[in-house]
């Protein structure tokens, strides 16, 4: 039986602390020595690295699927950032601790509200393409719209597909990049740690391929492996986003912060042949109604404006919510959004990629109201670092939407996230940059050990056990919640982590168990936080505390001794 543990025997030397001066750039060092191992290859992962190989370091990227995935890749709205004199940073910062519900860390806040211009200039360098304003501001001014939350306009974007534009743009530099080797279908089984050191020593990857198993020493991890929203049945995420990063931090003993708090998208496209497309926030930052559904499927009323005065430009959370109790009070399968009031070339010239995907569906936006339902879209909570995205483990780090910097609180801003994934990139970089020479290269970890166990002939159970796991968190631990709800979901995780650990231990590891094993401690985490929360705020809204206590206290769980 494999042991469940992936620490190594103490012994490995720390890192010596010493002050270090910039180097020059490509020092030339042996291929086979990774400085900086970087897990995940979204826009946190990329910057992060290409600003690493850049500056001379040795980067190797791991990636699930190809290099050009994960959640970066799907991001239709864009990124915040204070660009316009109409603007301030004092806005951004009040917008989004507005957003938080009081839960936001102020400094994080204002250290990434200050990053957001350098990071959009930085990828303006690197080639990314910005829709820029029509007429005589064009090629002098970007095209900056709203969402919901923001006071001003100040999202940047790329038409309505800004993700597969950062992406793409930074997957071609990395690939390219003569210091970053990429390992594509690849996967994190557990991070190497000397427990007694306090210190991470590489990690253990899984090739999807060849089924083999490696061990990586590295001087340094970065984990940039996204969210935990495929613990729920409806996920905005076509892939992805199963915890890998949250859940290996915690294992390897890291404290893990405020995973109660998931976001749920308002509007995702309802139709039986897609279930993963979002249809932008900026629809409603451009003027889009959300309607009720009549019982001759014609439109019906808005009705967000009887549940904020700030109607469909309000949170993510409060949207999500109204959807929600109109859906539940009216027995409805989704709600409308409508922008049938705008231009037909107003809307394809500013949403071309959801006009072409809906019309593919034979859903012309132009003329018809777009069918959405809420779903699982971000997690708000993670894996605790400073403003140095440092964990509490020398040498590891969390950038993204693993981590819990302070900078969403109860409730993520619309287009902060790309902005926080930049921003704690660049600040990853300058400091692993910083103390990288200081670090002793560890030795070579233990291999894998597979000697006691089989191939096994039952795998059918990973595939129930991850529908049934994605089901009751769907209905237990879902956008409205009881004490009750949450105490059967806790049941039904103990009871699922107990029949995964075994499978895990006897038989050879496969990626779909990978990511079930994760999840199921993703939502352990999840559903042990929300019953820690007696009151009601930002995304965790519970029907037992209804109200809001008057201080806002984070959540925190150690990691595991």
């Amino acid at each position: 039986m494999r042991p469940l543990s992936c620490e190594v025997a103490a012994g490995h030397s720390p890192a010596e602390k010493s002050d270090i001066v910039a180097k020059p750039f490509f020092r030339v060092r042996p291929m086979n020595e990774v400085e900086v191992l970087v897990i995940g290859s979204g826009a946190a992962g990329l910057s992060c690295a290409l600003r690493l190989a850049k500056a001379g370091r040795r980067v190797t990227v791991v990636s699930k699927t190809s290099l050009q995935s994960g959640s970066t890749l799907w991001a239709q709205g864009g990124i915040s950032a204070v660009l316009d004199v109409e603007d301030s940073t004092d806005n951004h910062v009040r917008d989004t601790l507005v957003a938080g519900a009081g839960l936001c860390d102020e400094d994080a806040v204002r250290f990434t509200v200050e990053g957001g211009p350098a990071c959009i200039e930085w990828l303006l360098q690197q080639g990314v393409m910005f829709t820029e304003e029509d007429g005589e501001n064009r090629g002098k001014r970007l095209h900056l719209t709203r969402e919901g939350g923001h006071s001003h306009r100040r999202v940047v974007h790329a038409a309505d597909a800004t993700g597969h534009a950062v992406e793409t743009t930074l997957a071609a530099l990395a690939a390219a990049h003569p210091n970053i080797r990429v390992r594509e279908y690849s996967l994190a089984i557990d991070l190497i740690v000397d427990r007694e050191a306090k210190r991470v020593l590489g990690a253990y990857l899984f090739d999807v391929p060849s089924s083999r198993i490696t061990a990586v020493p590295a001087k340094a991890v970065v984990l940039a492996s996204g969210g935990a929203n495929q613990v729920y049945l409806y996920s905005s995420n076509p892939h992805g986003a199963s915890g890998d990063g949250i859940a290996m931090a915690w294992r390897a003993g890291c404290r893990v912060a405020n995973m109660e708090f998931m976001q749920f998208h308002p509007t995702t496209l309802f139709h039986r042949d897609t279930r993963n497309f979002l249809i932008s926030e900026a629809l409603r930052g451009e003027g889009a109604l959300l309607r009720l559904v009549n019982a001759d499927g014609s439109p019906g009323e808005r009705f967000m404006p009887r549940f904020d005065p700030r109607g469909e430009l309000a949170p993510r959370d409060i949207v999500a919510r109204a959807i929600d109790h109109e859906m539940k009070r009216l027995g409805l399968r989704y709600v409308y959004l409508d922008i049938t009031h705008k231009p037909a070339e107003f809307i394809q010239q500013h949403f071309p990629s959801i006009y072409a995907h809906c019309k593919s569906l034979g859903l012309d936006i132009c003329r018809q109201p777009i069918p959405v339902v809420p779903s699982a879209h971000f997690t708000c909570g993670g894996v605790v670092t400073d403003l140095s995205a440092r964990t509490d483990l020398d040498g590891l780090y969390a950038i993204g939407e693993v981590a819990c910097t302070g900078l969403h609180g109860a409730n993520r801003l619309a287009s902060n996230s790309l902005l926080e994934c930049l921003v704690f990139a660049r600040a990853a970089a300058e400091d692993l940059h910083a103390t990288l020479d200081g670090r002793v290269m560890p030795a070579d970890p233990r291999p894998w050990d597979e000697s006691r166990v089989t191939n096994s002939d039952e795998d059918v159970v990973v595939s129930h056990n991850w529908l049934e796991l994605r089901t009751f968190m769907w209905d237990y631990v879902g956008i409205v919640r009881t004490t009750k709800r949450l105490q059967r979901a806790l049941h039904r995780v103990q009871l699922l982590k107990a029949e995964i650990d075994e499978f895990y231990g006897n038989y050879r590891i496969s990626a779909n168990l990978l990511e079930l094993r994760n999840l199921v401690r993703c939502a352990d985490l999840i559903v042990r936080s929300a019953l820690e929360r007696k009151e009601s705020r930002g995304l965790h809204y519970t029907l037992d505390y209804p109200e809001t206590l008057d201080t806002a206290t984070p959540t925190i769980l150690p990691g595991r001794a």
